[in-house]
């Protein structure tokens, strides 16, 4: 059965013939129309694998969170302008998993489309650990400071607008620094799962949006491939 893409919003839904022949099924409403088909609770939630919505129609991603696990069971990809700053903020706060541009590529979307479909939710977050618990303390490496309490991270004064699997990933690293996580270790600690080959390039992609976040204003390198194994943090 092919996945199904549940288009939320006018510029989603001109999306429904080009998601169609890479092997999609879609179903989608736009304005009032969406607002009453959620509320109606008319979303197939057995079929629906993703969520795609626009920038004028993200007023109903509170319905969507609660009707189908939009951004938590199902992963929720929301319209931005361009590849910025304020569409990886946007996409933090909305809680999403990931953003399309309004005017990219076709092929990006898609590529974001396999790479969430690609990955199982995992149950629990690396930093949803107990009060007390020793993961809740600052972790440094030179000018990067992550602080688990707040969600938050910073490369020196700049703040990091890190997605969930971004967070969970550099959280990881910075937890083991100086050592070698191997890929098997992130698959089952970022994404629950096991399946190292099947899953070997999501890790690399997700490692080159991390690196770019960190090292965006020109900043010295601080993950590293080990051959054979996996990546490690240090300076």
């Amino acid at each position: 059965m092919k996945p199904t893409l549940l288009l939320i919003g006018e510029r989603a839904l001109e999306l429904r013939e080009r998601l169609e022949a890479s092997g999609y099924d879609t179903v989608g409403w736009s304005g009032s129309d969406a607002v009453q088909s959620i509320g109606a609770g008319l979303i197939p939630q057995d079929r629906v694998k993703a969520v795609l919505i626009t920038s004028d129609e993200l007023a109903v991603v509170p319905l969507l969170q609660k009707s189908c696990g939009a951004g938590d069971r199902v992963p929720l990809l929301v319209e931005a302008m361009a590849d910025d700053l304020a569409a990886r903020s946007q996409c933090l706060k909305l809680g999403a998993n990931d953003f399309w541009v309004q005017d990219g590529p076709p092929s990006d979307l898609l590529q974001r489309l396999r790479l969430q479909l690609a990955l199982e939710p995992r149950p629990h977050s690396l930093f949803d650990a107990p009060a007390g618990d020793t993961k809740q303390a600052t972790l440094k490496l030179l000018d990067l400071r992550l602080e688990p309490r707040q969600r938050r991270a910073w490369r020196g004064e700049r703040e990091l607008q890190l997605t969930e699997r971004e967070y969970s990933l550099l959280l990881l690293l910075l937890e083991h620094q100086g050592g070698s996580v191997s890929r098997q270790t992130i698959l089952e600690e970022v994404w629950g799962q096991s399946d190292e080959e099947a899953n070997a390039n999501v890790i690399e992609v997700y490692v080159r949006y991390l690196r770019r976040k960190l090292e965006e204003n020109g900043e010295r390198r601080l993950i590293h491939t080990v051959r054979g194994v996996g990546y490690t943090l240090r300076s």
